[in-house]
């Protein structure tokens, strides 16, 4: 049966669909708008309704919103083509139909006159054309529509219709859904689909009937509601720049609250309020902190970039005339900084290291124990890597600081003030050490050793926090691991692949050759030897390695940009020192277009697939001169262990992409080789020797990158 659409012309129109609700967290809006749209346009597409139409989708706390341009309002017919029975059987030797053709023609609904012949590779066959009207595209989207708002995936879901199967992030309230000016009739759960949209909670009206996404915005924009996330941000931009400068002060830039304000509020205005001067006795952090974890406010600065005790807010009105508001954020400003105060006065009268004996009351995890566990644990691994870089000369990461650093480093986590703003932990641990007298290397290094939270976040700023992070970051893998907390599909609770690729960066941009096999292997002995002691199996330690060089393998060919066929080639000759690694990346890639190593890499791929399928017992054996009988395999041998000492020489040097052009240079006697030499020779000798000249050919020039890989999967 074959089936194809009618090329016709239909009248196409615009369908506007919202999804109206109680405020949805702000945070859940950016990936609610996005998968808006792919839903809608999958579900387009399955009923042959996507072609030529366009669908832009927008979100606000209170609506989600999808203008579908463009749309057909009638599917376009299927013609099908069903074929029956051949024309050898359907009809006789003198061309009378048989039973056969009479049955297709009845079973089909048409006059046998009506039926066709077509031409197929296995002969003449009959065949009927059958047309399906397509439907209309208002019935179809009543169907569609109500699994579009189903599909939608939260974080998690309630129901508030009784026990109807309907199901949000917040209780819909209403829905629009009008195409082509005219309501498409449905219902979700207990709400009804019509033509009426509701303005701003305060600043609208409660119903708005709209023919057009046009009307739609124009409307709702007269009652207190931007649709446009864009416009919302233009909007906040604007004015909180004009009101720094009005101030002669300079907004300290915060990319991610202003995302968050832009779906917070549906028609933002700000506003700029004050603090008393007293409590920027504070650290800046925790000011910040206050300000932007718990209230979405902008802190400001004076010209030398000192915070100035004003702030900056934006509130969901259109102005605040008589600055009530402005009075009531202060209001509440000034107690959570009055709290913060009071946390950092209290929380100093015993020292930093005091409160270590209270993590033994905070679990880490249930079977990996407390807190304090795990600082012990986190202490003896960096002294290991503090010892390691020492011994290479980087002495300003020397083990006594390191250790300092990572007995300290958790000890916040039982202060008032982290408990009240736990964003602040390591923040606030750092800010006390360095108020308490602790070394400048010690306190920068509690500090920061929670960094980078991602590959876009800086790393540890001197090598006492970075060994104190690698750490923290080692046994958290590796206790999660061992306990069987092992990442799967979304599901990272503990954030393991966001700690391994921390590990990536830090040993990355540091630039320091360090062996991830003997780390990992500190952090596995810290297990054993520290509560809780617990052994890790060898083939556990090794799921971990290769879940954190997963990681590196992620960092180099999406972060640093190498190919993906050059990641696999270096990764298979080695990759526990990533530094070096980087090295033999680097140098790859420089000579991988030169003309003799693009098909050296064909003549590797042809080697490792003649050792695969060889006999085991004809393999691992080592070159005999006596058996080389052709010139062409004994130019490969000479060649071979001259190439062999030039490679190894330049390899101890670090100068992998001169090795490298030695190993291209033996393309021609390789090339010859083949041409020349049948590996599988008759005589068992003979042949045991060429492969043995094969495999040493392998084993001594993949140790920089395996050339077998390059031109493979996914390559670029």
């Amino acid at each position: 049966m074959k089936a194809s659409v009618k090329k016709v012309s239909l009248r196409r129109s615009e369908l506007l669909f919202e999804i109206g609700c109680e405020e949805i967290p702000a945070g859940l809006l950016p990936k609610a708008q996005a998968e808006l749209r792919s839903v809608l346009e999958k579900y387009l597409v399955a009923e042959n309704l996507a072609e030529g139409a366009e669908v832009v989708t927008f979100a606000a706390p209170r609506r989600l919103v999808a203008q579908v341009r463009e749309i057909r309002l009638r599917q376009l017919d299927l013609v099908k083509e069903v074929l029956g029975p051949p024309k050898s059987v359907a009809y006789d030797s003198v061309g009378a139909p048989t039973r056969a053709a009479v049955s297709f023609a009845d079973k089909q609904g048409i006059a046998l006159d009506k039926i066709q012949f077509v031409a197929t590779p296995k002969g003449e066959y009959l065949a009927v054309k059958q047309v399906i009207p397509g439907r209309t595209t208002e019935k179809i989207l009543a169907e569609i529509l109500p699994r579009v708002i189903q599909d939608l995936t939260w974080p998690r879901s309630m129901t508030w219709a009784g026990l109807s199967d309907a199901r949000f992030i917040r209780p819909i309230r209403w829905i629009v859904a009008v195409l082509d000016g005219k309501p498409v009739r449905f219902s979700y759960g207990d709400v009804a689909s019509g033509e009426r949209t509701r303005g701003h909670r305060f600043l609208g009206k409660p119903s708005l009937p709209v023919k057009n996404f046009r009307e739609y915005e124009a409307k709702l924009k007269a009652n207190g509601v931007i649709v446009r996330p864009e416009l919302r941000r233009a909007k906040i931009e604007k004015e909180l720049t004009a009101l720094g400068q009005k101030s002669g002060l300079k907004l300290h830039a915060d990319a991610e609250l202003l995302d968050m304000v832009t779906y917070l509020n549906e028609f933002p205005s700000v506003i700029q309020g004050q603090f008393d001067p007293a409590f920027l006795d504070l650290p800046d952090e925790i000011l910040i902190t206050v300000m932007r974890g718990h209230q979405k406010y902008f802190a400001v600065e004076k010209r030398g970039g000192d915070l100035a005790p004003h702030f900056l807010a934006v509130i969901n009105l259109d102005r605040d005339p008589k600055g009530l508001v402005r009075a009531g954020h202060e209001r509440v400003l000034r107690a959570r900084f009055a709290d913060a105060q009071f946390f950092w006065k209290t929380d100093q009268k015993c020292r930093l290291a005091d409160y270590l004996p209270k993590l033994e009351r905070v679990t880490y995890e249930s079977r990996l124990g407390s807190y304090r566990d795990k600082v012990e644990r986190v202490r003896a691994v960096a002294r290991w890597i503090a010892s390691q870089w020492f011994n290479l000369g980087l002495a300003q990461a020397h083990v006594p600081d390191a250790d300092r650093a990572a007995e300290l480093a958790k000890c916040d986590l039982a202060t008032e003030m982290v408990r009240e703003f736990t964003e602040l932990q390591g923040v606030v641990g750092g800010l006390y050490a360095r108020a308490q007298g602790e070394s400048p290397e010690v306190a920068d290094a509690v500090y920061d050793h929670y960094l980078p939270a991602s590959l876009e976040d800086a790393i540890p700023r001197n090598l006492t926090g970075c060994a104190v992070s690698l750490a923290d970051k080692l046994d958290s893998v590796a206790g999660c691991f061992a306990v069987g907390i092992v990442p799967t599909g979304s599901s990272d609770p503990y954030a393991l692949r966001r700690a391994a690729q921390g590990i990536v960066k830090i040993i990355l941009e540091r630039s320091v050759p360090l062996s991830l096999a003997l780390a990992l292997g500190a952090a596995v002995k810290a297990l054993q030897e520290h509560a809780p002691k617990i052994a890790v199996p060898e083939a556990r330690e090794t799921q971990i390695l290769e879940f954190i060089q997963d990681r590196a393998r992620f960092v180099f060919r999406e972060k640093l940009g190498f190919a993906y066929d050059e990641v696999n080639a270096v990764f298979r000759a080695g990759s526990d020192n990533l530094v070096d690694a980087r090295q033999r990346l680097e140098a790859l890639r420089a000579i991988r277009k030169s003309k003799n190593f693009e098909p050296l890499t064909v003549s590797f791929k042809r080697i490792r697939k003649i050792l695969e399928k060889a006999p085991a017992a004809e393999k691992g054996h080592a070159v005999s001169e006596e058996f080389l009988k052709l010139d062409a395999e004994r130019d490969l041998h000479a060649g071979m262990r001259e190439a062999a000492r030039q490679v190894q020489a330049r390899k101890r040097e670090g100068k992998y992409r001169e090795a490298l052009e030695v190993i291209a240079d033996l393309r021609n006697a390789v090339d010859r080789f083949f041409v020349d030499v049948m590996v599988m020779a008759e005589e068992e000798a003979v042949r045991r020797n060429r492969l043995a000249l094969l495999g040493q050919l392998l084993a001594e020039f993949t140790t920089i990158a395996d050339f077998s890989e390059i031109g493979g999967e996914e390559s670029r």
